[in-house]
C-alpha cells in the first residue's frame, strides 16, 4: 500500500515507518521542517510537508493514499485542549476524506482514555464522556464511527508507557520530576498501576492494524496490563541516584505538578481482545526490566 504517516518523524511514528517499509508498502510521510524531511527521504520516504493546523493538506494527503496511520498529536500540555481540538480538526478532515472509499485509517488513543472500573480496560470500553481528555475520547468515537460512512477505520490505545532505550512515555516524566525534586515519589501505597509497551511491538500493531483490522475496530497496544506506580518510582529512583518515598494526595500536587491526577490514577488495560483477533504478541522486554538492565535514558 502507499500509506500516508502523520508524525512520521516522531517517537512512535518514525517505528511505524521503519516496520512499513520493512513489510513492502511505500510510506508518504508528514514533516514540519527541513530536519525532518531530509531523515525521511534517507529513509526512502515520499515527503509531504504539513503539520496538524493544515486539515485541507491532510485532507489531501489521505486522499491520495491507499490508507492513512495517524500518530501525530502536539505534546504541549500547556496547550492541552487547544491541541485536541486541533488533533479533533485533522482527524475529520481525514476521515471526511475517506468517506466511500473503504480504504484503512489508523487512529491513535490511549488507555487512559478509559474509564476507570475496578478492572482491567477492555478494547470494547468507550472511552471517558467528560473530563479533561474525554476530547481525545470524543475524537476516538469519531473515528471508530466512520466506519457507518465507508471507512475501515480502526483506533490503536496506547498505553502510557510506550518505552524503549530513546524515552518511556510518561514514565520519562518522572524521571524528570525526580532529578528535578532529589525525590522519586509515588502517591499513596502506590499499589495503582499503569499499563506499558515496548515501542517496537507498538509499531507493529500499528502496520496490523492498517492491513487487517475490521471497520470500527479498538486495539490495545499493552504488553503489560498494569505495572504498580510505586514499582515504577523504585525503578525511576534507582536510576536516577534518587530516594523513593510515598505522598499523600495533599503533597502530591507540589511534586507531580499537573502530572498528579494520572499519578494517582489506578487505569490497567487488557489487551487479550487484540492479541486474540490479530495474534500479535509483545515480545520485547517490559518497562521495569528496561529501566534496571536495558541503558534506559530517563
Amino acid at each position: 500500500m502507499r500509506v500516508f504517516v502523520t508524525g512520521a518523524t516522531g517517537f512512535i511514528g518514525r517505528i511505524v515507518v521503519e516496520d512499513l517499509l520493512g513489510a513492502g508498502h511505500q510510506v508518504v510521510g508528514l514533516a514540519r521542517g527541513d530536519e525532518g524531511a531530509a531523515s525521511l527521504a534517507a529513509q526512502g520516504v515520499e515527503v509531504r510537508r504539513g503539520d496538524l493546523s493544515d486539515p485541507q493538506g491532510l485532507a489531501e494527503g489521505a486522499r491520495d493514499a491507499d490508507g492513512v496511520i495517524h500518530t501525530a498529536f502536539i505534546h504541549d500540555f500547556s496547550k492541552f485542549m487547544e491541541n485536541i481540538e486541533i488533533d479533533r480538526r485533522a482527524t475529520e478532515a481525514m476521515l471526511d476524506a475517506l468517506e466511500g472509499s473503504g480504504k484503512p485509517f489508523v487512529g491513535s488513543s490511549g488507555t487512559l482514555m478509559i474509564p476507570v472500573s475496578g478492572r482491567p480496560g477492555a478494547e470494547s470500553d468507550n472511552p471517558l464522556a467528560d473530563g479533561p481528555t474525554s476530547g481525545r475520547g470524543q475524537t476516538e468515537m469519531l473515528t471508530v464511527a466512520a466506519a457507518d460512512r465507508g471507512v475501515r477505520s480502526s483506533v490503536i490505545r496506547l498505553a502510557p508507557s510506550v518505552h524503549d532505550v530513546e524515552r518511556q512515555g510518561l514514565v520519562s516524566m518522572l524521571g524528570e520530576i525526580a532529578r528535578s525534586t532529589g525525590v522519586s515519589g509515588y502517591i499513596g501505597d502506590g499499589t495503582n498501576r499503569w499499563p506499558a509497551v515496548h515501542r517496537l511491538d507498538a509499531a507493529r500493531l500499528f502496520r496490523m492494524a492498517l492491513e487487517n483490522a475490521a471497520p470500527g475496530t479498538r486495539l490495545h497496544a499493552v504488553a503489560e496490563e498494569g505495572v504498580p506506580m510505586k514499582d515504577i518510582a523504585e525503578a525511576v529512583g534507582e536510576h536516577a541516584g534518587v530516594p523513593v518515598r510515598g505522598f499523600t494526595s495533599e503533597e502530591a500536587f507540589a511534586q507531580f505538578g499537573w502530572l498528579t491526577m494520572l499519578a494517582m490514577t489506578d487505569s490497567p488495560a487488557s489487551s487479550a481482545a487484540t492479541q486474540q483477533t490479530f495474534d500479535w504478541r509483545p515480545t520485547h522486554p517490559g518497562l521495569l526490566a528496561g529501566i534496571r538492565q536495558g541503558g534506559y535514558q530517563l
